[in-house]
Order: structure tokens, then C-alpha cells, then sequence
């Protein structure tokens, strides 16, 4: 009898896997569909489903309407010194779902998890910086655990409490204690609590995982400060630009663009993409700063210069 319950269960996760590998619903899933409709529920495609948009037509329309605020969203970055900008992406995702849950009447904090090794490449979040970037300090809490499998424990339960607006899991490459048992857990917890999980990955490689969306996330050229009578302020930085691509999501298609955070008004606006390959001299049609020499220097090995020798002190 126990074979024989073991080969049914083995028969109905096949058959599972077919369905999913055709584009159809599963059988289980498809069972639970018959019965709301039997009973005169929702189904899950008549659910409107929670999504933040970024406020740029063809992004929203590739992302289907936005980010999923019920599951998990990867910001990815490749290189330990991109992770600034995966980090800023987070921040400013967060930002903009602090505006819209604000409009609703809903004052709920946010929860950044940091990485222990992952602190000391990429810094922890400053209170003054957030303010400027269009977070609010007083709803920001830091958690700092010293091991994965505590920050693991601490995401899932502050995803099911459904007490933050947003949860924010930092993790340093691809630990071997997080692959895609630990993610479909935090799936389904965020799932069940209708709330997001953005998985903030610093300098990690693409993995599969439960994320429904994952985008690759690059600094971006940024202009000078733009001045009241609409000139520009000589030297200085302007708004931050990401460089995103889109990695994971529904549309097979792939897509890669710019986007400027403005803090102020917690907004994106798409930017055309820059020709950075230019001759010496030339300025950039974007900003229209000169370009710093390092985009024109060789990358041959130079000749090493004289070698001094010290003297050891005692």
C-alpha cells in the first residue's frame, strides 16, 4: 500500500511538471479554480493582485504593471562596486511604495536586513542619506545579523507578521545555504502575507530561485545638478541613473534601459541611452560634461615605474 500511495504521489508531481512545462495549470491547481468558481469565488486570475509600478510606460508594460507586492523581487548586482547602485535601486523602490502606502493613510515601517560581509564592502544605511534620497528615517529599522541563517530566519518572520511595507534581504554572492528551497519558503511566506521581499544580491551571480521578477542593476551615467533657471551647476552630481536589465520575468523578451531616480518627487524617468564610446575631447550628449579620462585609458598592462626600497624600522 505504501508503494502504491508513492507511485501515486510520484504520478500527480509529474503530471505537474508537464503542466508547467506546457503553460497549463496544474491539476491541483486547476481543481482549486473549479471550486471557487463553484462557490462563486475569485479565482486567482479574477484577484487583483498587489503591483508597484515605476511610473514609465513601456517598463510597467514589460513588467505586466509594476512589481509584484506579493512575492519576491532580486536586484542583482555582478560587481562589488555596483552594489551602491543595487542598494539605491532598493532604496528607492522602497521610497516610492513608502509615497503610495502614505497616500493610502498607511504609516508602516520598512526592515533592511543587512549581510554581515556584505556591510563591510557596500557600508550599512545612513539616516541623513536615506532623508535625501526620499526615505523616511523614523520608519527605516536596520537589523545586522551575524549569520545567513539568522537573516533567513528574521526575513521569513517579518514577512509573515505582515508588519513592514517592505522587507529588504541583503545577501552577499551565492551562499550555498540559500538556494531555491530557502527562496520558495520566503515565497510562500510573502505570498500568504500579501506583502513584498526585495532580495537585495551584492556581487552574485544569476541562480535560479522563486523571484517572480530579477533585474541586473548598473550605475548609470549621471548629469550635473540642474539650477532653477534651467542651466546646470558646473562640477556637480546630479540625480542618480540605474542601468536595469531585465533578467526574470514573464516577458521572454529581453530589455535593458535607464532610468533617473528623482527623491524629491519619489519619481523614475527614463533616460535615452548614452553613446559612452567617444574620441578625447568630445563631451557627452547626455550630461554635457567632459568624460573623465578613465573611459579613454588603455587596458594593457602599463610599465611599472622605479622600485624604491625602505629601509625596515626596528
Amino acid at each position: 500500500m505504501a508503494q502504491n500511495a508513492l507511485a501515486r504521489e510520484r504520478l500527480f508531481a509529474l503530471r505537474e511538471t508537464i503542466a508547467r512545462l506546457e503553460g497549463k495549470p496544474a491539476p491541483a491547481l486547476a481543481a482549486a479554480e473549479q471550486e471557487a468558481l463553484a462557490q462563486g469565488r475569485k479565482t486567482r486570475q479574477e484577484r487583483v493582485l498587489p503591483l508597484l509600478p515605476f511610473g514609465v510606460e513601456f517598463v510597467d508594460r514589460a513588467l505586466e504593471g509594476g512589481l509584484p507586492l506579493d512575492g519576491i523581487t532580486e536586484f542583482r548586482s555582478a560587481l562589488s562596486r555596483d552594489a551602491g547602485a543595487a542598494s539605491g535601486l532598493a532604496m528607492a523602490v522602497a521610497a516610492r511604495l513608502q509615497k503610495q502606502e502614505s497616500a493610502a493613510g498607511r504609516l508602516m515601517p520598512l526592515l533592511w536586513i543587512g549581510d554581515a560581509v556584505g556591510t563591510l564592502e557596500a557600508g550599512r544605511p545612513y539616516a541623513p542619506g536615506l532623508r535625501d534620497f526620499g526615505l523616511s528615517p523614523e520608519r527605516f529599522l536596520h537589523a545586522a545579523p551575524r549569520k545567513l541563517d539568522e537573516a533567513l530566519w528574521l526575513a521569513e518572520a517579518a514577512v509573515e507578521s505582515a508588519a513592514f511595507s517592505a522587507v529588504i534581504l541583503e545577501v552577499r554572492g551565492n551562499p550555498a545555504h540559500f538556494g531555491l528551497t530557502e527562496s520558495r519558503r520566503l515565497s510562500l511566506r510573502a505570498h500568504a502575507a500579501r506583502r513584498p521581499l526585495f532580495l537585495l544580491r551584492q556581487a552574485g551571480m544569476e541562480e535560479a530561485s522563486s523571484a517572480a521578477l530579477r533585474l541586473h542593476v548598473e550605475p548609470g551615467p549621471s548629469g550635473p545638478r540642474p539650477l532653477p533657471d534651467g542651466s546646470k551647476l558646473a562640477g556637480s552630481i546630479g540625480n542618480s541613473i540605474f542601468r536595469l536589465t531585465l533578467e526574470k520575468s514573464r516577458n521572454p523578451a529581453p530589455l535593458s534601459f535607464l532610468l533617473e531616480w528623482n527623491p524629491h518627487e519619489h519619481e523614475f524617468f527614463p533616460v535615452t541611452e548614452p553613446n559612452l564610446l567617444r574620441p578625447p575631447g568630445e563631451r557627452s550628449a547626455y550630461s554635457g560634461a567632459q568624460l573623465p579620462a578613465s573611459v579613454n585609458r588603455s587596458y594593457r598592462p602599463q610599465a611599472m615605474g622605479a622600485l624604491l626600497a625602505f629601509e625596515r624600522a626596528s
